[in-house]
């Protein structure tokens, strides 16, 4: 009989964590491409796509650290069971599907962050308080980071004495050279690593200082000559296609960190319990998100593209290059952020360079009543869930 629960509860659990991808697919990892719809240099349907496909290649080769943290680094002393972990992705399930079906977007990182700690704590672990000072500090630089440089940015870009076609290739480089330095778990790395970047291969085959500063200047490089002769042919079609460029690598970013969210709680059940390898459950959650970005995508995007500000292809841009930035620094410190929170500090900071008219400050304001409804509110209904559930089924 126990054996028949355990294995109906990793049924559950898994399932769980499948309609959690699919709504993170729906939800967060929509806002990298609303920009770019606002700008209207890409349709809606066809961003669907694009996010489905990229997020999921995202998921699978740069999830495993916020996956971890999520799992094993939000509590001390318990082991996240089955049951525990259903409670905690029914909980940030709910919250975000509420958010899609509202056209309010829900930051999932708050949501799943919190239905975790809950549980957790409703298990009897303690908290690692180090680790919520080091999430809460990164998530409130958040909007001041990436709102403030999404504004300078678009200052810059609005300027007449910087020509578009040396500061939009100026940015691609940036950007490139950044890509030159993601980690991937795909490329070949040294013995005892996991994970590495296409510069750090690149100084893995000619071992002589200086190979991964050489790699990234020359993928820096190859980005501003690509948009700088885009740019000269036609100015509007060369920003056009940097801002789906520069959508494409932000949408990958957030498969890698957001996957985290729904496979994280079903970690120690997978890999310590049943022995599993981690690919197999990014595996997991990648099918859920290409699931959910194509299937309930369009209608988060249009509310984010359209309703909080109506932004250009610069100001588009400008949302973009921080979003971008901030996700990797995420990935690489292992901590869970919401896309929403990004991308809609950005599309507000962008807004504003061009005067607040076409920033709704009611739409901004519930939103952000929203965001620490959901943190406070998730912890509680986790810790709830967790101790009703555990009281029927135990």
């Amino acid at each position: 009989m126990a054996d028949v629960l355990f294995w109906a509860l990793v049924a559950v659990a898994t399932l769980t964590g499948l309609v959690t991808a699919w709504t993170l697919g729906a939800n967060s990892n929509s806002p990298p491409f609303a920009p770019a719809i606002g700008a209207n240099a890409i349709s809606t349907m066809r961003a669907a796509f694009l996010i489905g496909i990229l997020a999921a290649l995202g998921a699978l080769t740069q999830g495993g650290a916020i996956s971890e943290t999520v799992g094993a680094g939000l509590t001390e002393g318990v082991a996240i069971t089955s049951l525990a972990a259903t409670a905690g992705l029914l909980t940030a399930t709910m919250f975000m599907a509420f958010g899609i079906y509202s056209g309010y977007p829900v930051p999932a990182a708050f949501a799943t962050t919190g239905a975790m700690v809950g549980v957790g704590l409703s298990l009897g672990g303690a908290p690692v308080f180090g680790t919520y000072q080091r999430i809460l500090t990164f998530w409130a630089l958040v909007p001041p980071v990436s709102g403030g440089l999404a504004y300078v940015t678009a200052t810059i870009l609005r300027r007449d004495d910087i020509p578009e076609t040396v500061g939009v290739p100026l940015l691609a480089a940036v950007v490139g050279g950044i890509v030159a330095n993601v980690q991937l778990s795909i490329v070949p790395s040294p013995p005892g690593a996991t994970q590495n970047s296409l510069a750090g291969f690149a100084a893995m085959l000619v071992p002589l200082p200086g190979v991964v500063v050489v790699a990234t200047l020359l993928f820096a490089v190859g980005s501003f000559a690509y948009i700088r002769k885009k740019t000269q042919a036609s100015v509007d079609k060369g920003i056009r296609t940097f801002l789906v460029v520069l959508g494409s690598v932000v949408a990958f970013s957030s498969g890698g960190s957001q996957v985290g969210l729904a496979t994280g709680p079903l970690e120690n059940l997978y890999t310590a319990e049943l022995g599993l390898p981690s690919i197999l459950l990014l595996g997991l959650g990648a099918v859920g998100i290409l699931g959910g970005a194509w299937m309930g995508a369009p209608r988060l995007l249009q509310a984010t593209a359209r309703e909080y500000a109506q932004l250009g292809v610069r100001r588009s841009i400008a949302a973009l290059v921080p979003g971008f930035i901030i996700a990797q620094a995420a990935i690489a410190l292992g901590i869970p952020i919401s896309f929403n929170n990004i991308i809609i500090s950005g599309v507000i900071g962008g807004g504003l360079a061009g005067g607040s008219a076409g920033v709704s400050r009611r739409k901004i304001g519930v939103t952000v009543g929203f965001w620490l409804i959901t943190l406070v509110s998730s912890i509680v209904v986790g810790f709830v869930l967790y101790r009703g559930l555990a009281l029927v089924l135990t």
